[in-house]
């Protein structure tokens, strides 16, 4: 991207923030200063091209890591230290570990408003909502484990890593986890790498291709002992029936030779490096395998951009240690910078802007915030000095100030806009340091380059609402540059998208109780004499600050009627209208009643009415965080055919929410909006099931430009809402380890449970996910480009001559319709079929109908139609491998396929050295069948020697008498 254009004659002043401003002059006769002015300013203040680029390496270290302490944590000074200490630690153990590669160069560190003891530097660009690491006093049922949440696949950077402050603080929890320095490693390796972990707590063990019993590890060189009750035990006592018994636990040696690896067990002191492709474990029944295609964890960290960017540091030396910056936010400071040229009086888009930015002054913005408002057109101008928002008396001044009429001029000129905006919000503190910028504007500003230095160096973060299909292509740079939210607003009577953009955005401190949530978000043309009419419940974790918005296009108002869950009745009298800007909204004194409210507006008019209705509420008590949604796409823009993926976190507090309804919006430019439902079952764009991230993949694209992203989310008071731990891939914690032959056994991890009360009533969440843009769409119906998506959940499991497996049907096209066909193939080498899987023996599947996308599918097939083969008979008398891997790729109609699977396995036959193990009631039931049959046996033996004896007795006896005779 060129910043500044050669072309462009600038005029250059400082501010009180200390950086150069940019402004491009009208003067006509050509250039002043070119593009080396860009290089005195890099001279003149090196840190100024990271500005705003967020966390990112340079010269093998890390710039711009930014930690954010939640302002529920309660003050502590020695967390600070705490923090420094372990990222300190962390930044050697982590270059060594990647054999002088990467290490941590400086660190930010945001300290909560609320934190009174020290003096911090005044952020700029910084929040908690764009922090790396986050600190925070969430606990999950496995206490403080530290965890990163990872939302996407292999190789792909993570969303967030997770530290309480409890685990930063309690030295005593070192003993299982591992100093924090090389816990933070383990958990930066999944953030920005996107590998995965090396053990399985819930498949702690399995059976490895020579039949044996293996532990669930990684390298399998580290060493250990099984432990049951009361101390060591044979291999035979812990695994009963192929599963462990309960009090049994696999415990490792404190001291070992091994080396790796760092994303299993990076407590272990002679661990100081990520398994490599001669040590890794490609067996082992782990997430890496799983989701790596079982590739190690270096293969994958190597392949990253990090490493294909940058070479080993020469010489012997470690780094320097890490700088740190501790910053604070100070008064929020808002300015609204407005589109007033004369294409705002296209489509109703002044309107729409009056409503949202009226809704935004009366509701959304937070008690004791600074608001200025300033607008543009070919010029800019200041309506509104900073105010500050203490009661309703300040929100009704700050709306009076909103434009009501457009300008004549078609020209826009955002930068003149912008630079407005920074001169109100700068009389604050001589500075724009922290301030937000709410851009919305319709025009098309060829010179918008001309402030991306102002904007990065302002210290202010940037959210750009774009309106209707002519708006200036690169706007949306601009949030890229200063970390802003960017919207899209369709020109569409019946879309909420303006209200719904103002609704997302907040002060980004992290303070889930403060911030307003939105519950429903809706739009109809209805026509005359008919009606708009719904439900919205109101569960108890909100109810306070409630306010039903209601507006309308043309005419008067509608009919207004509302009912709360004990029947009573509101009426037009109970809200304030303002005719003006068309909007009608009542909030609810005190909390809300929790249970369904029921509204009803009627369109008593003779033409046809684009009514909306929006309602917000904020949390109802501090003991119980509400749930929220949080909706974005992966990338901001594509190009056909490349897919998107749309993400939406559904959550309590920190715990996921299960089996929601979540329902995204997709409205283009000038089509039809697209509804897609997200899921959460660990299959084609979902990564991990159950972990309160719905996932799907869009790639209906009608048209090219900018497309809108709204999700709602309803859950039913029937249905299990939270999952019972916190998802995200976590740090491992070693119940013990054995110390010259001893066992010490470290502190169980305390389970702090959560308390699901009972849900009498569902919830409701809307949350706009932004805007993403779209190139390359035909404008002919293009052929099928689409394949299946991998199937990523394949298992398998032997029973009896029989191998079952199972997954989640892929669709026909991605995760969506239903898939033609299934090729399944296995090979007895692992190697094979991973390297080869068309050369793999095929399994005949022509009985085999694939099911609707989403559906768990089950086949079954014969292993005597593998163990047969020659090739699988064993040499000589020693049975050797009897294990087989197995992989599926789905084909849809057209032919297309899937790529392959993840590698599923199974043992086919009893293991070699030894008879099933079976349980204590099997051993003694066939201890007394064998006692009654050896017991058996020596009485038929006697039976039959004194019936010889006998007989020969009788035959003796006659031969005297004989004799005698």
């Amino acid at each position: 991207m060129n910043l500044v254009a050669p072309s462009t004659a600038y005029c250059i002043s400082y501010h009180l923030g200390g950086f150069p401003r940019i402004f491009k002059t009208r003067d006509s006769e050509g250039p002043v200063c070119s593009l080396k002015f860009v290089t005195l300013l890099v001279a003149l203040s090196p840190e100024f091209l990271f500005l705003g680029a967020g966390l990112q390496l340079r010269d093998n270290g890390y710039d711009g890591l930014l930690v954010a302490v939640n302002p529920q944590v309660s003050e502590d000074q020695n967390l600070i230290p705490n923090i420094k200490e372990m990222i300190t630690e962390a930044s050697f153990y982590l270059f060594n570990a990647t054999k002088r590669r990467v290490f941590f160069r400086n660190v930010k560190i945001l300290i909560p408003a609320t934190w009174k003891a020290g003096n911090y530097s005044k952020v700029k660009q910084e929040s908690y909502e764009k922090a790396n690491v986050i600190v925070t006093d969430w606990y999950g049922a496995h206490g403080d484990d530290p965890y990163t949440l990872q939302y996407r696949g292999c190789g792909k950077e993570g969303k967030y890593i997770h530290f309480t402050s409890e685990f930063l603080l309690n030295d005593g929890l070192t003993a299982g986890y591992g100093s924090r320095g090389r816990v933070f490693v383990h958990e930066w390796a999944h953030f920005r790498w996107g590998v995965f972990d090396e053990y399985n707590n819930e498949k702690p063990f399995y059976i490895n291709g020579q039949s044996q019993i293996e532990v669930t590890r990684c390298s399998s060189d580290i060493a250990g002992i099984f432990v049951c009750e009361k101390g060591p035990c044979p291999q035979e006592n812990c695994i009963i029936s192929k599963i462990f018994q309960e009090g049994c636990m696999f415990i490792y040696n404190s001291t070992q030779n091994a080396t790796s690896s760092i994303m299993f067990m990076q407590s272990l002191s002679s661990v100081v490096e990520f398994c490599n492709a001669s040590t890794h474990n490609q067996e082992a029944p782990n997430k890496q395998n799983q989701m790596c295609s079982l590739r190690s964890v270096w293969d994958i960290i190597t392949d990253s951009d990090d490493f294909s960017n940058s070479l080993p540091m020469n010489g012997t030396e470690l780094p320097p240690p890490p700088t740190f910056s501790l910053v604070q936010a100070g008064d929020r400071v808002v300015c609204l910078v407005l589109d007033v040229s004369s294409k705002m009086a296209e489509a109703d888009r002044l309107l729409q802007l009056q409503q949202a930015a009226e809704f935004y002054l009366m509701q959304i913005a937070e008690i004791h915030t600074f608001v200025g408002i300033a607008s543009f057109h070919s010029k800019g101008e200041i309506r509104a000095q900073l105010h500050q928002i203490n009661n309703d008396d300040d929100r009704k001044l700050l709306v009076s100030y909103l434009p009501v009429t457009v300008s004549a001029e078609a020209e826009t000129s955002v930068c003149s806009g912008l630079k407005k905006g920074f001169e109100v919000v700068e009389k604050l503190n001589g500075k724009a340091f922290g301030s937000v910028m709410i851009l919305v504007t319709s025009g098309d500003d060829e010179h918008i380059t001309n402030c991306f230095l102002t904007a990065l160096s302002s210290g202010s973060t940037i959210h750009t609402i774009a309106l209707g299909s002519s708006t200036v292509k690169n706007l949306e740079e601009l949030s890229h540059l200063t970390g802003g939210l960017k919207f899209f607003v369709p020109d569409k009577s019946n879309s909420n998208s303006m209200i719904d953009a103002f609704s997302r955005i907040s002060s980004g401190t992290g303070d889930i109780f403060q911030q307003h949530i939105q519950l429903e978000s809706t739009g109809e043309n209805v026509k005359p004499q008919h009606q708009l009419k719904n439900t919205v419940p109101v569960d108890d974790s909100v109810g306070n600050d409630t306010t039903f918005l209601v507006t309308w296009q043309t005419s008067g108002p509608p009919e207004l009627v509302l009912f709360d869950p004990n029947g009573r009745k509101y009426n037009m009298d109970d809200f304030i209208i303002n005719l003006a800007f068309r909007t009608a909204h009542l909030r609810i004194p005190g909390t809300a009643k929790p249970g369904l409210w029921t509204y009803t507006l009627n369109n008593t008019h003779h033409s046809p009415q684009a009514l909306k209705v929006t309602v917000t509420s904020r949390a109802s008590r501090s003991a119980m965080p509400p749930a929220t949604v949080e909706a974005f796409v992966e990338r901001d823009s594509t190009h056909f055919p490349h897919p998107l993926m749309i993400y939406a976190i559904v959550r309590r507090g920190f715990y996921p929410v299960l089996n929601a309804t979540v329902t995204a919006t997709i409205e283009p430019e000038t089509a039809d909006p697209v509804m897609l439902k997200l899921f959460d079952d660990g299959a084609g764009a979902d990564v991990i099931k159950n972990d309160g991230i719905y996932s799907r993949y869009f790639f209906s694209f009608a048209v090219n430009g900018r497309y809108s992203l709204k999700v709602h989310v309803n859950h039913s008071p029937s249905k299990r809402t939270l999952a019972h731990s916190i998802p995200g891939s976590h740090a491992m914690y070693a119940p013990g380890y054995i110390t010259n032959g001893n066992i010490q056994m470290n502190a169980p991890r305390k389970p702090v449970g959560r308390s699901e009360e009972e849900q009498k009533w569902g919830f409701s969440r809307i949350s706009s996910g932004g805007s993403f843009s779209v190139l390359g769409v035909p404008a002919d119906p293009h052929p099928d480009v689409f394949p299946p998506c991998k199937i990523i959940d394949l298992e398998a499991v032997k029973e009896e001559e029989e191998v079952i497996l199972s997954w989640t049907a892929p669709g026909e096209d991605l995760d969506q319709g239903q898939a033609n066909s299934y090729e399944i193939r296995v090979s007895k080498s692992l190697q094979n079929i991973q390297d080869d899987f068309n050369n793999a023996i095929l399994v005949n599947t022509s009985k085999l109908n694939p099911q609707q996308a989403g559906t768990k599918e089950i086949f079954k097939f014969s292993s005597e139609l593998f163990t047969n083969r020659p090739e699988y008979q064993p040499d000589g008398e020693a049975q050797k491998s009897h294990r087989i891997y197995m992989a599926i790729r789905a084909v849809d109609r057209n032919s297309l396929k899937s790529a392959v699977s993840n590698i599923a396995q199974a043992s086919l036959l009893i293991l070699p050295n030894s008879s099933p193990v079976l349980d204590r009631d099997d051993l003694i039931l066939k201890g007394v069948l064998t006692a009654i049959g050896i017991i058996g046996i020596i009485c038929l033996t006697i039976v039959v020697t004194h019936c010889v004896l006998n007989r020969k007795k009788r035959a003796g006896k006659k031969e005297n008498e004989t004799k005698l005779l």
